[in-house]
């Protein structure tokens, strides 16, 4: 049976991040709240109830969804009560009473006042007005108290449908539906029927069935447009009808292919009888009668609403197992029409089949009105050697981003002199940053900067004050570009009430003493890492799973121009090598941890300065050292050539960073690893990740990728998670 679910997943995890808002009225029903709680990484949830209700339910419901799932989800979630929002009342009464007007019914303000109280009404004009994206209601309500409503709200084109798709199991017959996958049509939620209106709806639900079934699965939708009356009127489909409707596809199709390639593989054929659509016979008919396409519907559009409840639910009946889930054609993806008899998993299918449509094919950026969930609007700055990555953030979306290069003749002029020094000139370039999108400090509601080398701190998000700033200016532990990030940031709001903060710097360190003690007193093991990323990457892997970081336990592998590994235990970053001084894998550009005895003869035989062997340990070492080249692209190419040295180089960094990763299990002590996280720009290389997987097998734990470091994003989110109020910001000097 295909896995519609898991396809559907896959196109929405490759889709934008931003999720849209999703309004629920029936809060109060425990299939709405389960299906919630699978649909936290793809949506922004607004329970129409009081919190207190809903935790009360969750309660009672925890132990079979699981806790952390359950906290989670609502951590995520909004609860409105709609007697205790007066001014999205009285917003949406005036609404609903002009709409009324305009519609030439008899209304007063009294009366749309309760309307728009009742929670249907209430998440319906939620949408119409801009507040959230999407409706998802039906299994409590009665369809005049939501499904008609929300029609003849959100309906955006001339012609509406309700397509019921159905993937069934193997215990149906495969060559009465292809895949045995089959979507129904329902043109009863039109008041009229005339050719047009059934000819836009064969096409209406042909293209939901395109958008959700991907063409390597089914590679023609199909369409029967079912007539079962010879009276020859315009009731149900009369063959006359059904002719009428079927010269009119051409055009109406015509449009539809204009806008996506992808639906030129739709056919559709009218006056079908319903006894052979919904038979064996239908494949035989089809391929007999000469059209351009072959084989069984997949797409039958019924002649009325009883015929298509009917077909629903017959269809529900006999095949419990079934994928089955509504989906709303003409309301812009707006809406979801939920059956009374539905299940949880219904609820979360519908949901997300329209959000990824509403993603793919909606053109949708964001929730038109910021009300719900504040987007916050935070810039980042993130500072390198010769250049300041910036970034706006509208919530988690990443509005504008540039990457500002600071010309070399500027930089001559702070050549000898502490980097600190430049953040005056790097703030000036930041501000024509700002002035180049019309914005300026006044439209920010926070900084969030590039965390330095300071005090070994805890990770999370740091406010930006005088002792960080006296500590950073020292340059008492290192000069780094990544310093002048709090420096800019407090420039920036210096005489404004806007905060800054730091989030994750290179110097975050929860490791228990014993992690550090090396063999020798002197020489204490340092943490000094890739810890936003990490952090980052960690917290996106537990976002996925509906849990928190604090919740996981996982390794994670960096693997960049330096390679850090990093056990997280339950929301601590509690062991890691020191990619900065040359500790663990040799990367494309470091030596990795190097034979001591050896290198102390190397470092007084007199064939290196301290300079030139730090210049080797960093920079110079690893690939550049052994191949000439920190590109495992021209690796992977010269491997491919038959060159054995490079082939054994490769086989080498792959082996220790396997053994850095197996290497850390002891630091959850005794706990089970739930996944291996392989990110950083190396993280792309399908080879170096085949490797990976099978060296640390043995471990029994998936290993996931996620390629790329995501440091602006990692920067902003744990300055909203400050903002939105789900994490305190820490005070800087940590006591």
């Amino acid at each position: 049976m295909f896995d519609i679910e898991a396809s559907l997943d896959a196109r929405l995890l490759a889709g934008p991040r931003n999720r849209p808002t999703v309004v629920f009225p029936e809060a109060l029903d425990p299939r709405t709240l389960e299906a919630v709680c699978f649909l936290g990484r793809f949506i922004r949830p607004v329970f129409l109830a009081a919190e207190t209700d809903v935790r009360d339910l969750a309660d009672r419901e925890a132990d079979r969804l699981g806790r952390d799932r359950v906290e989670y989800v609502l951590s995520e979630s909004l609860f409105v009560d709609p007697a205790s929002r007066p001014d999205l009342r009285e917003e949406f009464a005036q609404a609903c009473l002009a709409f009324a007007q305009a519609a030439g019914r008899s209304m007063d303000l009294e009366e749309a006042r309760r309307l728009v109280l009742e929670p249907g009404r209430f998440g319906i004009w939620a949408v119409k007005q801009g507040h959230a994206d999407m409706v998802v209601g039906g299994a409590t309500h009665e369809p005049k108290a939501f499904f008609r409503p929300m029609v003849e709200l959100l309906t955006q084109r001339s012609v509406a449908c309700e397509a019921g798709v159905f993937v069934l199991p193997e215990s149906h017959p495969e060559d009465v539906y292809p895949r045995n996958i089959v979507v129904f049509g329902d043109v009863g939620v039109n008041a009229t029927m005339t050719p047009r209106t059934l000819a836009e709806v064969a096409v209406g639900t042909c293209a939901v069935a395109r958008d959700l079934i991907p063409e390597e699965v089914l590679p023609e939708i199909r369409c029967a447009m079912v007539s079962y009356s010879n009276r020859g009127s315009d009731e149900g489909h009369s063959p006359e009808l059904v002719r009428r409707a079927a010269e009119l596809v051409p055009e109406i199709l015509a449009k539809r292919i204009a806008m996506g390639e992808r639906y030129r593989s739709i056919h559709i054929r009218g006056e079908v009888k319903v006894s052979v659509a919904l038979s064996q016979r239908s494949a035989d008919l089809y391929h007999a009668d000469g059209m351009p396409w072959e084989g069984a519907p997949n797409v039958i559009v019924c002649p009325n609403l009883d015929m298509g409840n009917l077909l629903y639910h017959l269809y529900a009946t006999r095949f419990p197992e079934a994928r089955k889930f509504p989906v709303m054609f003409g309301l812009l993806f707006q809406g979801v029409d939920l059956a009374m008899d539905c299940t949880p998993e219904d609820i979360r299918l519908a949901v997300k089949a329209s959000v990824m449509r509403l993603h793919a094919y909606g053109h949708w950026q964001r929730t038109p009105k910021d009300t719900f969930f504040r987007r916050h609007r935070v810039l980042v700055l993130n500072p390198g050697s010769t250049s300041t990555k910036t970034s706006i953030f509208e919530g988690d979306e990443e509005r504008f981003t540039e990457e500002l290069q600071h010309a070399t003749e500027d930089l001559k002029a702070f050549e000898g002199r502490p980097i600190t020094d430049q953040f005056a000139f790097r703030k000036e370039a930041v501000l024509n940053f700002l002035a180049a999108k019309g914005l300026t400090m006044a439209d920010m509601d926070a900084v969030s900067g590039r965390g330095g080398l300071l005090r070994p701190i805890s990770h999370g998000t740091w406010r930006v004050g005088p002792v960080m700033l006296e500590d950073l200016r020292s340059g008492e532990r290192g000069e780094h570009a990544s310093n002048l990030g709090a420096l800019i940031a407090a420039e920036l709001v210096a005489g404004t009430d806007k905060p800054a903060y730091i989030v994750d710097p290179v110097v975050v360190d929860e490791a228990e003493p014993k992690v550090k003690i090396s063999g020798l007193k002197e020489l204490p093991r340092r943490v000094i890492s890739h810890a936003l990323n990490q952090i980052a990457t960690a917290r996106r892997f537990a976002e996925e799973r509906e849990t928190f970081y604090e919740r996981v336990n996982v390794i994670v592998a960096h693997l960049g121009g330096g390679i850090t590994v990093g056990a997280h235990h339950r929301g601590r970053y509690v062991d890691v090598n020191n990619g900065l001084d040359g500790e663990g894998p040799f990367s494309p550009q470091r030596t990795g941890t190097l034979p001591a005895g050896q290198l102390i003869e190397l470092c007084f035989s007199g064939k290196y300065t301290q300079a030139e062997l730090k210049t080797l340990n960093k920079g110079r070492g690893g690939l550049i050292n052994l191949l000439g080249t920190s590109d495992l692209r021209e690796v992977e190419r010269r491997i491919g050539e038959g060159d054995a040295e490079a082939h054994l180089v490769f086989d080498a960094m792959a082996y220790q960073i396997a053994k850095g990763i197996t290497a850390l299990v002891p630091a959850f002590e005794g706990e089970a690893v739930d996944a291996v996280l392989l990110t950083g720009g190396l993280a792309r290389s399908q080879m170096l990740v085949a490797e990976l997987r099978r060296l640390t097998s043995a471990l029994g734990c998936p290993v996931q990728i996620y390629p790329g470091e995501n440091e602006m994003a990692a920067l902003a989110k744990g300055v909203l998670r400050v903002l939105s109020g789900r994490e305190p910001a820490k005070d800087y000097p940590p006591q």
